[in-house]
């Protein structure tokens, strides 16, 4: 079994989904792993990976739009606000969606369904330069 690893930076605009799917195909296709799995983490916890539809960009904005109903950016709400009032939110949202993914690879391609992309989820209003690690594992 081969393993092969790298990070990537994500410079993010603010709260919003950036799309990273053709980055994480990008570190596949240079692995050389035909077979196996691409594990990705975001090292941060106030910012979030999600698979989600990429055709069209009103399911993304009812998402943020739900997500900020459910989570509010209310500072009297929270103790935690030492970086502000969007930050306990921003770790919330966090917790409720994924700082990891795993998608299988085959002939040397992420196994992605039709609609789905791969997503950064920004959880803080301002921009940020977030890190995410891509560990592949698998055969050649």
């Amino acid at each position: 079994m081969k393993h092969y690893q790298k990070a990537v930076r994500i410079q993010t605009t603010g709260k919003s989904l950036h799309k990273i799917t053709s980055k994480i195909e990008q570190i596949v296709a240079e692995s050389g792993i035909a077979m196996g799995l691409c594990t990705i983490f975001v090292r941060h916890t106030s910012a979030s990976l999600v698979i989600q539809e990429n055709a069209d960009p009103d399911v993304l904005r009812d998402l943020a739009n739900f997500f900020a109903k459910l989570v509010p950016e209310d500072s009297m709400r929270y103790i935690h606000n030492a970086e502000g009032p969007d930050d306990m939110p921003a770790h919330i949202r966090s917790a409720l969606t994924h700082t990891s993914e795993q998608i299988p690879i085959n002939r040397g391609r992420l196994v992605l369904g039709t609609w789905q992309g791969i997503y950064l989820w920004e959880h803080r209003q301002h921009s940020h330069n977030r890190e995410i690690v891509v560990h592949i594992s698998g055969s050649l």
